[in-house]
C-alpha cells in the first residue's frame, strides 16, 4: 500500500477519481468507499444518536495532502464548509516538508473532573482531610472502570483548591484521570460521581456540581515546523508574518481572528473524526487566556538562516474509541484514512494541521491579502448557488474572477447570458 501523502494534483481529478485514489492508498473496501459517497449515516442511526431527529445534515469531506508529522505521512480528512481551507492546509504542509515536516508531541491523556463543595465551615481543615484520604478516594474512583485500569489508565491524582466567588468561598476537588484513547467524558463523570459522597463526608460540605472540565491543561498537544524563506515568498514576507504575529499578541481583536484561523484546521479534523468540537473550541480559547490576556495559540519566529519557525500548543482532548467512533459509521472509515493508532497520535496530527492552517492564513494576509486566495473558490460557490452545473460553474466563476465582480447577482447574469447563447 502506498502510504505517501505528498500527492500532486488531487484537486485536478474529478470527485470519482479522487475517491478511487484514496481507496487505493488506504486500502478501503467497497463498503467503506460507499459510506464516504453517501455521507455514512441513515435516519435510523441518526435517531439513536440524539433526540427528536428529523434528518441528517452533511458537510463536505475533503482530504488535505502533503502532511508529514514525526516522519510519518498522513492524508487528513477534513469536514468543513469554508472554501480554501483544505487547499491552504495542503499547500502549507508541502512547504513544511522541505524541512522535515512537523515535529509533534503530547502530554498523557489526563482529564480533570471537578466536584464543587459549598457550605464548608473550615476550608483549611477540609482541604487537609481530603488530601489525607487521597489514596482511598483514588481506589474508589478506579473501581468504577476496570476496563480503563486494564488498559493502563485510571485516576492518577486528586487535588483540592479553594476559590472566592460572589456567593462566598467554595472548595473544588479535582480528580485527574488518564483516559488513554478515549476523550474521557463518561469515565471522568462516572468517577467524580462515585467519589462525591466520600468527599462530602470528609469535607463536611455539600456537593453541587460534579463534572468534567473542558479546559484540558493536563492534555496538551504541541507541534512545530520550519518553512524555508524561499517557500514563504522571501525575506519580506517572512518579516510581514512576524509583524502579523506581533499584532495578534498585542490586540485581542486581531488575535481572535488569528486563533479562528487555527481552529479552521483543527475543528475540520475534529469533526471528521467524530470528536467533540465544542469542547475543543472552548478549551482552546480558554487556554489562550492562561496568561491573563487573550494570546495567540501559535508563535512564529525567524531563525539564523532567515527561515520561518512556528510552534503551537493547545489542549487536545480527542479520542479514537467510544462516542461517535462507535455510533457514526463513517468515523471509522475516516480514522482508517488518517491512519492514527492512538488518541495522542491523533492530537499530534490535529495540532500540526492547526499550525499549518495558521501559517497559510498569515502568508496570504502578508502577501496577497486573504480575499484573493478565497476569490476563485467563492466564485465557484456563487456560480453553483445561481444554478450553474458542470462546466457552467467554471465558466461563470472564471468570468467573475476576470471581471473582479464576485457577486451573486453577477453570477446569475452571466449564467443567463451563457444559456441564452
Amino acid at each position: 500500500m502506498n502510504t505517501l501523502s505528498d500527492i500532486s494534483g488531487l484537486y485536478k481529478l474529478n470527485m470519482k477519481d479522487r475517491l478511487r485514489l484514496i481507496k487505493e492508498l488506504r486500502g478501503l473496501t467497497d463498503d467503506e468507499t460507499r459510506l464516504i459517497s453517501t455521507g455514512g449515516m441513515n435516519l435510523q442511526q441518526a435517531d439513536r444518536m440524539i433526540e427528536n431527529v428529523i434528518g441528517v445534515f452533511s458537510l463536505p469531506l475533503g482530504i488535505a495532502t502533503n502532511f508529514l508529522v514525526n516522519r510519518k505521512n498522513y492524508l487528513i480528512p477534513m469536514a468543513i464548509e469554508e472554501p480554501s481551507v483544505v487547499a491552504a492546509a495542503s499547500n502549507a504542509a508541502k512547504m513544511a516538508r522541505e524541512r522535515g515536516g512537523f515535529t509533534a508531541l503530547t502530554t498523557p491523556s489526563v482529564m480533570i473532573g471537578q466536584i464543587q463543595l459549598v457550605d464548608i465551615k473550615d476550608l483549611p481543615s477540609a482541604t487537609a482531610t481530603i488530601s489525607d484520604h487521597k489514596a482511598k478516594i483514588l481506589k474508589v474512583a478506579n473501581a468504577q472502570d476496570p476496563m480503563l485500569i486494564s488498559l493502563g489508565g485510571g485516576a492518577r491524582d486528586l487535588r483540592v483548591k479553594s476559590i472566592d466567588t460572589r456567593l462566598g468561598c467554595m472548595l473544588i476537588a479535582e480528580l485527574l484521570i488518564d483516559c488513554r484513547d478515549a476523550a474521557g467524558m463518561n469515565a471522568v463523570d462516572s468517577m467524580t460521581e462515585a467519589i462525591t459522597p466520600m468527599i462530602e463526608k470528609l469535607s463536611g460540605g455539600k456537593a453541587v456540581l460534579r463534572i468534567i472540565s473542558n479546559l484540558a491543561t493536563e492534555r496538551l498537544a504541541r507541534s512545530s515546523c520550519t518553512i524555508p524563506k524561499e517557500a514563504v515568498g522571501g525575506p519580506s514576507i517572512v518579516d510581514n508574518i512576524l509583524k502579523a504575529q506581533a499584532f495578534a499578541e498585542a490586540d485581542p481583536y486581531r488575535c481572535t481572528t488569528h486563533n479562528k484561523g487555527i481552529m479552521n484546521g483543527v475543528i475540520a479534523v475534529v469533526l471528521a473524526t467524530g470528536n467533540d468540537h465544542r469542547a475543543i473550541e472552548a478549551g482552546a480559547h480558554a487556554y489562550a487566556c492562561k496568561s491573563g490576556r487573550y494570546q495567540p495559540l501559535t508563535s512564529w519566529e525567524k531563525n539564523e538562516q532567515g527561515d520561518l519557525v512556528g510552534s503551537i500548543e493547545l489542549p487536545m482532548a480527542v479520542g479514537t474509541v467510544g462516542g461517535a467512533t462507535k455510533s457514526h459509521p463513517l468515523v471509522a472509515v475516516v480514522l482508517k484514512i488518517l491512519g492514527v493508532e492512538s488518541s495522542r497520535e491523533l492530537a499530534e496530527v490535529i495540532a500540526s494541521v492547526g499550525l499549518a492552517q495558521n501559517f497559510a492564513a498569515l502568508r496570504a494576509l502578508s502577501d496577497e491579502g486573504i480575499q484573493r486566495g478565497h476569490m476563485r473558490l467563492h466564485a465557484r460557490n456563487l456560480a453553483a448557488s445561481a444554478g450553474a452545473v458542470g462546466e457552467e460553474i467554471d465558466v461563470v466563476a472564471s468570468t467573475m474572477v476576470k471581471e473582479g465582480k464576485i457577486r451573486a447577482d453577477r453570477a446569475r447574469a452571466i449564467l443567463d447570458d451563457i444559456r441564452g447563447r
